[in-house]
């Protein structure tokens, strides 16, 4: 028994000294990287409880950075105590393996948080009318994935003892030669930031230009240009600096559609026309796919060439496009029956000529 404890004594305080300790710290990592996971863990499973969905994507991320770094401080820790007895060159790249090491773990770390909030995000949020749409979102993801790795190159460069200002200088210098080689890439590129940030349409939106012949679906929205899709099912690729210089609309994000029709009556149905033009209005206002909230005006118009004619304007409440049609379909029938019911008939061009013939003249027959 005293061997025994002569032997564990000189383990610890005799020559070999050095190597209890870094035994004693690579348990102590163990230790605490287990105790860590474990506690890690239990966090998980109660931000999974919570509605907030920032929370889980950190914790997610943290997992495996939490443990590389708990093992990088403890080995780094472990090879200084072997470094007072050895005098060994490896060990002299211990500093700087835990530098990068601490700037690469904190990078990783990072972009695993933009990817799992990515993630979550499109889990939870994406049905909300207020959601950012998925290209929006990828977009702005990997913009900030790439902004945190050069970052963090930087950062490791500038630990490893290299000038990062003359890099930055040359790197000025260079945009500028690339930004007028480069011009019309560059304004692609920040006519697709406008896009993003200003959001006038996304994937899945009708859209068409006044001042170009461009009308369709947008179908992708890229760096340089963005696909539509014309009603016949032809690609139109439109570059992104063009959005900056032209007029939009974006029907899609219609709140409602009008119906703006004029109709004509004869001439012999005047003494019906009061009457047809009230009945047509509250029929509109009766109608459940009309809005009466918004402007609704149905009146006599003009004398026309050959007709009376009214207008009927309103709005339905849908503004789905197919739907519309339906809603405008069974109000028009409806008028009809009601020009109809009152004795009156629809005009349609129609010219009168009046023959004038003199009593004394007689018509000549041979």
């Amino acid at each position: 028994m005293e061997d025994y404890i002569s032997q564990l004594a000189g383990f610890f305080y005799g020559d070999e000294w050095w190597l209890s300790h870094v035994f004693l710290v690579v348990l102590a990592t163990v230790t605490v990287n287990f105790t860590a996971n474990l506690v890690l863990k239990k966090l998980r499973q109660k931000a999974a409880g919570t509605v907030n969905i920032w929370d889980d994507a950190l914790l997610a991320a943290a997992h495996r950075p939490l443990s590389l770094m708990l093992w990088l401080i403890g080995i780094s820790f472990a090879a200084k105590i072997a470094q007072k007895q050895s005098e060994s060159s490896i060990f002299l790249m211990v500093d700087p393996v835990r530098r990068i090491g601490v700037v690469a773990i904190i990078t990783w770390f990072l972009v695993r948080a933009i990817k799992e909030a990515e993630a979550n995000y499109i889990k939870t949020c994406s049905s909300s009318e207020d959601a950012l749409d998925r290209t929006t979102l990828t977009v702005i993801c990997n913009l900030g994935k790439i902004t945190i790795v050069i970052t963090g190159m930087l950062v490791g460069m500038q630990s490893m003892g290299y000038s990062i200002s003359g890099l930055l200088a040359f790197g000025g210098i260079g945009g500028i030669a690339i930004g007028f080689a480069a011009k019309d890439l560059l304004a692609n590129l920040f006519g697709s930031m406008m896009i993003f940030l200003d959001r006038p349409f996304k994937i899945g939106d009708w859209i068409r230009s006044p001042d170009r012949q461009i009308e369709g679906t947008v179908e992708q929205i890229g760096w340089r240009m963005t696909i539509i899709r014309t009603f016949d099912k032809r690609p139109i690729y439109v570059p992104n600096s063009l959005f900056s210089t032209i007029i939009i609309e974006n029907p899609s994000r219609m709140t409602n559609r009008r119906i703006y029709e004029t109709i004509g009556i004869r001439y012999a149905d005047f003494d019906v026309m009061e009457r047809i033009t009230k009945e047509v209005k509250d029929m509109l206002l009766e109608h459940p796919e009309i809005d009466s909230k918004l402007t609704l005006m149905v009146n006599f118009d003009r004398f026309g060439a050959s007709s009376l004619d009214f207008f009927v304007y309103t709005f339905t409440k849908t503004e789905k496009w197919e739907r519309f049609h339906k809603v405008k379909q069974d109000v028009l029938l409806k008028i009809g029956r009601i020009i109809e019911k009152n004795g009156a008939e629809i005009a349609f061009p129609t010219s009168t000529i009046h023959l004038q013939v003199e009593p004394n003249a007689m018509p000549h027959i041979e």
